[in-house]
């Protein structure tokens, strides 16, 4: 029997969500293929606002990576959109004038920011904050500029601010209410968010409506309607988002709000449905994790022909950190004649909690800064539980575990998933749960937003008893597993593993092929194990690093040869030159990294791009050592106390390409006045007379963080011995994607500088990178070989030898 054809339009949360769901339920019976317009893979697009913070990193959201499509035979189309739909031949038409015939067809379209409709609106440097582009854009903004303006008061504007904030912005949020977020929580929480947030560098202007972007092309500030005027360099409009009804309305699929869907999500077109953020059901559009899930389950059974429970709305609720404080809102959260209200206010502790009662039962609920009592709450709306009964059991000195043990077993803790308390409890007990990892590794719980953790951690600590310890509370790498990297670490020495797959297989992974995340870490890991006879796994690189370049938003690439210590000649500049003029490269970028970057390669010229330059790879999108800045030194600066550039140069040729668990930057400069900016480097070298410093852990990033001083030492190669043992334990110690900043603060300064000083480990760690840099002596072989390297997800191109 022929599959039949399912089509996907929207690759986010919701869509996928669905398919996923399908194909639990019947793996076998679609052709699957799936339109995004966005040129990524399903991500968590709860989590952009933690990309933006610096936390995290665009590999860390996704949540199915291309792999996983190709592992379920689904044909995906990034970066494509789909600009009509032929409802009686059941065709899809797209902006690649592409024809797709469909039985069953999936409308995912999500929702669009809402632009005010201002002068000035379509000025440079005005963006919405909505998907990864929205980021990179205020992420290079924040490069050049220092003041941003976000006009929205709520969850999502909020958000944006925190970011800038760590981007070494100085961010004025404007909102017309008087109060924030003030469609989630009442005035009380809402001051209390205010001064929370002021305390930690955000400027309010509440009150005011803003009127217009002025500037000639770039932005130059905001008008507000009272005459009111601020300055800006980049404006984010976080005001809300509206249903992407666009297609729908063009193809003559039935709209009001959102794409009109019955109880099971089915349009007023056969063998059309809408899910998530696009569809209107009962007149209500919902934005929240938890009810685009609760529909994609019911859309799932019915594409599959399968009896289920119709989909009947979901209470609106938030429970989540807004930029680091714990806020919950969920039904209604203001008073009227016959609507009343119970309410804590600790202001020593910072907490505040409103219970709403209507017709004698709770009808809706505002915490602030203790979350724990929000599920139940929202179960007990759900229910439409007597205010009295909730009395009885209420009791505030009581300890946590005391009130997840009156929580019911059908009680929801992870709304984004709908896992309950009672599916929480039987996996700890039937499969020898300890820690909020395992459980997030077996049940979900946690997953999506994190918001419930807390919860999840007070029911294993009931459920577990004596044996519950809070010191094991491990960080699993992955969901694939409820193994930390230091577990990991220790099997494959103590199993002798050698490959992914076995690592998977005898650690019982929980996915048959791993993931986005731990793929890659294992891969680092079994290389760090074993240096010599390991065999580097490309599949489970990034794309960048499979590509040796860096893939950019127009779906271009950029290329970094590498220039050691900075020093060129005229011999490579030409080289560079003549390949920017034989495949137009856009742009020459000279970087921070004192190296220039080739921007606009197009992917099938990568390998004769590099052919040409006939020079090694900067490795710009490596998890290895990336540059060593250095100053002139002394040959030329009147300052300088010692030669920078040999040793940086000294440097960057023993320890390029062995790999680290995140990218390494070091920096040697020649005087004090650190001209090379040693001091936020991961590693930097400072000379002085007669002397050189040695600094660690620091960072010019998003979290600047200063280095601190290691040693002073006499000689060049003093600084290479130490350099190698430092370089090497942060290798064989910190956790994959962990910068030195992070892990100097995790591990302890006092305690690496202990290592570092014993003679005989600083030696031994010497010795096992020696051991790894062995079998990198030819420095180009890995990038261009005499066999082949992965360009895209289906393309090989054969590439010749080429000698350093």
């Amino acid at each position: 029997m022929t599959n039949q054809k399912l089509v996907l339009i929207g690759n986010g949360m919701a869509g996928v969500r669905c398919i996923e769901e399908i194909l639990k339920i019947q793996p076998e019976s679609f052709e699957v293929t799936v339109f995004g317009s966005e040129p990524h893979p399903n991500y968590n697009r709860i989590q952009l606002s933690n990309v933006l913070q610096g936390d995290t990193t665009i590999d860390d959201i996704t949540i199915n990576d291309w792999n996983w499509y190709k592992e379920h035979n689904i044909t995906l189309y990034p970066g494509e959109t789909v600009t009509n739909i032929d409802t009686t031949k059941q065709i899809i038409y797209s902006d690649r004038n592409r024809e797709v015939e469909y039985d069953h067809l999936i409308l995912a379209t999500g929702s669009v920011p809402f632009i005010l409709p201002i002068k000035g609106a379509d000025k440079k440097g005005v963006t919405a904050f909505r998907n990864i582009e929205d980021c990179e854009k205020m992420i290079e903004y924040s490069k050049i500029n220092k003041k941003a303006a976000v006009i929205g008061g709520g969850l999502l504007g909020l958000e944006a601010a925190r970011g800038l904030l760590n981007l070494g912005m100085q961010v004025d949020v404007i909102h017309i209410s008087d109060n924030l977020m003030d469609k989630q929580l009442d005035p009380t929480a809402g001051k209390m968010l205010q001064k929370e947030l002021e305390s930690q560098g955000m400027n309010f202007l509440l009150g005011k409506q803003t009127q217009e972007v002025f500037g000639e092309i770039d932005v130059e500030g905001l008008r507000f309607s009272d005459g009111d005027e601020i300055s800006a360099d980049l404006v984010v409009m976080a005001v809300g988002i509206k249903p992407n009804t666009q297609l729908a309305l063009k193809s003559g699929i039935p709209v009001n709000r959102g794409i009109n869907v019955n109880d099971y999500m089915e349009t007023g077109i056969p063998n059309i449905y809408a899910v998530g953020e696009c569809a209107e059901h009962r007149g209500m559009v919902y934005g929240l994790v938890a009810p685009l899930y609760e529909q994609g389950k019911v859309l799932a059974k019915r594409v599959c022909g399968l009896e289920g429970d119709a989909y009947e709305g979901s209470v609106l609720s938030t429970k989540l950190k807004v930029s680091g404080v714990d806020v919950f809102s969920a039904g209604e959260i203001f008073e009227d004649e016959h609507a009343k209200s119970i309410k804590e206010f600790n202001e020593w502790n910072g907490t505040y909690k409103k219970v709403m009662i209507r017709d004698g039962k709770i009808s809706g609920a505002v915490l602030f800064g203790d979350t724990k009592e929000g599920n139940s709450l929202l179960n007990m709306i759900d229910k439409g539980v007597e205010i009295s009964e909730y009395l009885e059991n209420a009791s505030s000195e009581e300890p946590s575990t005391s009130f997840v043990s009156k929580m019911s077993d059908e009680e929801i803790i992870c709304g984004c998933n709908g896992v309950t308390k009672g599916a929480i409890v039987q996996a700890i007990e039937s499969k020898g749960l300890t820690s909020i990892e395992d459980v997030k590794g077996c049940t979900n719980a946690s997953r999506s937003c994190g918001g419930c953790k807390s919860l999840v951690g007070d029911i294993l600590e009931q459920t577990l008893g004596d044996e519950f310890s809070k010191s094991s509370q491990k960080e699993a790498i992955c969901s694939c597993t409820t193994l930390s990297r230091d577990e990991i670490v220790a099997n494959i020495r103590e199993k002798n593993l050698t490959h992914t797959r076995e690592v998977m297989n005898v650690l019982g992974w929980n996915t048959s092929n791993g993931c986005s995340k731990c793929k890659p870490a294992l891969n680092y890991y079994l290389g760090m194990i074993h240096p010599v006879e390991y065999e580097d796994e490309k599949e489970s690189r990034y794309v960048n690093e499979r590509l040796h370049a860096n893939i950019q938003k127009d779906g271009t690439f950029s290329v970094v040869p590498r220039m050691y210590g900075g020093v060129t000649n005229p011999d490579q500049l030409r080289k560079i030159a003549n390949v920017a003029d034989k495949y137009n490269v856009k742009l020459l970028k000279v970087t921070g990294g004192q190296r220039i970057d080739m921007f606009g390669v197009e992917k099938e010229d990568l390998p004769s791009v590099w052919a040409d330059l006939d020079m090694p790879s900067g490795y710009a999108y490596g998890k290895t050592l990336r540059t060593v800045k250095t100053c002139v030194g002394e040959n030329f600066c009147r300052f300088g106390t010692q030669d920078s550039m040999g040793l940086g140069i000294t440097l960057e040729k023993k320890f390029e390409r062995v790999g680290t668990p995140h990218k390494f930057k070091m920096a040697v400069s020649a005087c004090p006045r650190n001209c090379a900016e040693s001091g936020i480097k991961d590693l930097g070298v400072v000379g002085v007379d007669g002397a050189w410093e040695i600094y660690i852990g620091g960072n010019g990033g998003t979290h600047l963080k200063a280095a601190e001083l290691l040693c002073k030492v006499k000689t060049s190669a003093e600084v290479i011995e130490i350099t190698g043992a430092y370089f090497q334990y942060y290798r064989e110690t910190a956790n994959y994607l962990e910068r030195t900043s992070v892990w100097v603060e995790r591990v302890g300064f006092d305690a690496i500088k202990a290592v570092i000083d014993d003679k005989q480990k600083r030696v031994e760690l010497n010795q096992r990178l020696n051991e790894a840099l062995s079998v990198l002596q030819e420095p180009w072989k890995e990038i261009i070989e005499s066999n082949t390297i992965q360009t895209g997800l289906f393309q090989k191109v054969k590439i010749p030898v080429i000698s350093k």
